[in-house]
């Protein structure tokens, strides 16, 4: 108890933080430098001044807030402790990059998903390397010192890393080719910057719904379209697409077409955006369902996911909302989305409609809890929230079970479609794909210039019961092929319309305006 009355002075309290910080937290930072760099001399430059620029850079943020806050101080760095403890988690059981995307994907990210992906091993991540160094933020007595020592110390570091920034020029150009996947993972700068990195941009992509042209419906019978946005289905673990194990036995019999496609993105929300809009924009254009509920279609949405522009349509439900209102609905699995589906369609009183399912079924880590027990087709499988503890037989096991839940949900939606009086039409759309531990990677959200093929790899699945449209021969589509293939379908008559963009074949009768 001696330890804690004695005061001991901030820069010596600062100095100890930040070593801590910088072993405690930074193996991964410092693994892909070694990585990186070439051997030689100017390898250890580059790495030595890493190490000196981390410690100064952490040393000046503990100082600096443990003298301006005093107390304040200490609780900012005692939860910058316990972020630091968290993201290295994450990192070191999923091996992500802390990108703004990322941050992104943690802000949206329900309670509900986030308890999924922690584990025993994550609880003593955060006691050791949280609540015990809390213990000396708190308990350790500090001698604060005047002001002139406050900024001799504060331009003592200044000075420091403008010598070690300025001193390693010539390693400028291999710092800008690294800086994306390096600084991702610095604690707890990465996670601070790109937090706001990505408010930021959420600022300047959801100020306002730009209108898209006005449309119009040039063909009035009756007619369904039900698009199903799968949530982390990666294209080479459907039979469809040739896989050895047989994940779509109940698509196949459907007379589905599989089209090659990638994915725009590698995380939900823009994998999503990419769906429901007509181009790539940064820009938040009117997405596809608001576009057409406000041409005169009757538009639901059902999800058991999140992430999706807004929506402004006839009915949007949650799947919370399905359970509560339809007692019968599936308590458990994606399968609530399926209730009463055919009453939602013949409920708005309309002719022509389009239904929106927002699965979350293939989204890991726990991939074995997304689907029924009579699912669980190929065995052994893995159970746990640490991938990278499993085997890949085992990971893969469970992921192809959920594609085969998955694959049921599509047919019977197709099921159901072809039993109604009326055109109809399905589309089954990832928004990005899924690693499964090549390369050591694991679920997705890499940033897409890095990201590796498993991620981006998407299936695109059609049925219509319509035999009078044809289905273009296409060696490859993506996302943004949905917003037109769908325009197409119900034959609207659309400026926006780019029919090199729809997988239907546009009749000689069917001629949209503005081409």
């Amino acid at each position: 108890m001696s330890f804690f009355k004695k005061k001991v002075p901030l820069a010596v309290w600062s100095l100890v933080l930040a070593i801590f910080t910088l072993v405690a937290f930074h193996g991964p930072f410092f693994s892909r430098v070694l990585k990186n760099v070439e051997g030689g001399w100017n390898g250890i430059v580059i790495f030595g001044t890493a190490l000196l620029l981390l410690l100064v850079l952490d040393f000046l943020l503990y100082y600096a807030l443990a003298w301006l806050g005093r107390g304040v101080g200490k609780a900012i760095i005692a939860f910058t402790l316990f972020g630091d403890a968290v993201m290295l988690y994450f990192v070191k059981t999923y091996d992500v990059l802390v990108t703004d995307e990322m941050m992104g994907n943690v802000l949206r990210t329900q309670y509900s998903e986030a308890s999924g992906f922690f584990s025993f091993s994550g609880v003593l991540y955060i006691l050791l390397l949280c609540v015990v160094p809390c213990i000396y933020v708190f308990g350790r007595k500090i001698e604060y010192g005047s002001w002139k020592r406050f900024l001799a110390w504060l331009g003592g570091c200044v000075a420091a890393l403008l010598v070690l920034v300025f001193g390693n020029m010539k390693n400028w150009p291999w710092i800008d080719r690294n800086s994306t996947e390096l600084g991702s993972l610095l604690m707890p700068w990465s996670y601070i910057v790109n937090t706001f990195r990505y408010q930021a941009a959420e600022k300047r992509k959801n100020v306002q719904e730009i209108p898209l042209p006005d449309a119009t419906m040039t063909d009035d019978r009756p007619a369904v379209c039900i698009l199903i946005i799968g949530e982390s289905a990666r294209r080479d673990h459907f039979s469809l697409y040739g896989y050895g194990k047989e994940t779509n036995p109940y698509t196949s019999k459907d007379s589905v077409k599989a089209y090659v496609a990638d994915a725009a993105a590698t995380y939900t929300a823009a994998g999503v955006k990419a769906i429901l809009e007509p181009n790539d924009s940064e820009e938040l254009y009117e997405i596809l369902p608001n576009y057409l509920y406000r041409t005169g279609i009757d538009v639901f949405w059902r999800t058991s996911n999140w992430g999706e522009p807004p929506v402004h349509v006839r009915k949007y439900e949650t799947i919370g909302d399905l359970r509560k209102r339809l007692p019968d609905a599936d308590q458990r699995y994606d399968g609530a989305l399926l209730a009463n589906l055919k009453d939602e369609i013949l409920e708005g009183g309309k002719d022509q409609v389009f239904g929106v399912l927002h699965t979350y079924t293939n989204h890991g880590p726990t991939y074995n809890t997304n689907y029924p027990s009579e699912f669980e087709i190929f065995k052994p499988v893995s159970r746990t929230t640490e991938m990278s503890k499993v085997s890949q037989e085992e990971l893969f096991n469970a992921y192809d079970n959920s594609i085969v839940y998955t694959d049921w949900m599509v047919h019977s939606v197709i099921d159901l479609l072809r039993g109604m009086d009326c055109r109809a039409c399905v589309l089954f759309v990832s928004d990005h794909g899924e690693s499964l531990g090549e390369n050591n990677l694991y679920m997705h959200g890499v940033p897409y210039s890095m990201a590796p093929r498993e991620q981006i790899e998407i299936p695109f699945l059609v049925w219509t019961s319509d035999t009078t449209l044809q289905m273009k021969d296409l060696p490859k589509v993506g996302q943004y092929h949905v917003f037109h293939t769908v325009l197409s379908f119900f034959k609207i008559d659309s400026p926006i319309f780019d029919e090199n963009l729809s997988i239907f074949k546009t009749p000689e009768n069917f001629e949209p305006e503005g081409r």
